[in-house]
């Protein structure tokens, strides 16, 4: 099995980190973040391609999403923009391409802003291709 999970969250999460100071990171769904903003971070699916596996060799489609929060008082959907786009640049950098950028309504605490993102690429354990 290609478990490259930790290693894509560590590149996105070492870019937010210097690039927003105090910024909340998690590889779990977590129904009440502890900070804002938030970005929750996970693979969402691993398969294997048939077509480019054989006894030696395995390649998988994986996919990431991407939830930020933001809970600022005025700017807060800009902050979301703002933090995807970095998220975007790692993702691309490592030839990731986003599937898909969609608002989601938070219904719990509408006060929070929910920007959600999927990404997906191809991997062989050691490097990761566009799909």
């Amino acid at each position: 099995m290609i478990d490259c999970e930790n290693e894509v969250y560590t590149k996105v999460a070492t870019a937010l980190r210097a690039e927003f100071s105090g910024i909340n990171i998690s590889g779990e769904y977590q129904n009440t973040p502890s900070a804002f903003p938030h970005v929750c971070f996970t693979q969402s699916d691993n398969a294997v391609v048939k077509r480019y596996t054989d006894d030696n060799h395995e390649m998988a489609h994986v996919m990431f999403e991407v939830n930020v929060y933001s809970n600022k008082a005025s700017g807060k959907k800009t902050e979301c923009k703002k933090i995807m786009k970095s998220i975007d640049a790692v993702m691309f950098s490592i030839n990731f391409r986003r599937t898909a950028l969609t608002p989601v309504p938070n219904m719990e605490n509408a006060s929070i802003y929910r920007l959600t993102a999927r990404y997906e690429g191809l991997s062989d354990g050691k490097f990761f291709y566009r799909s």
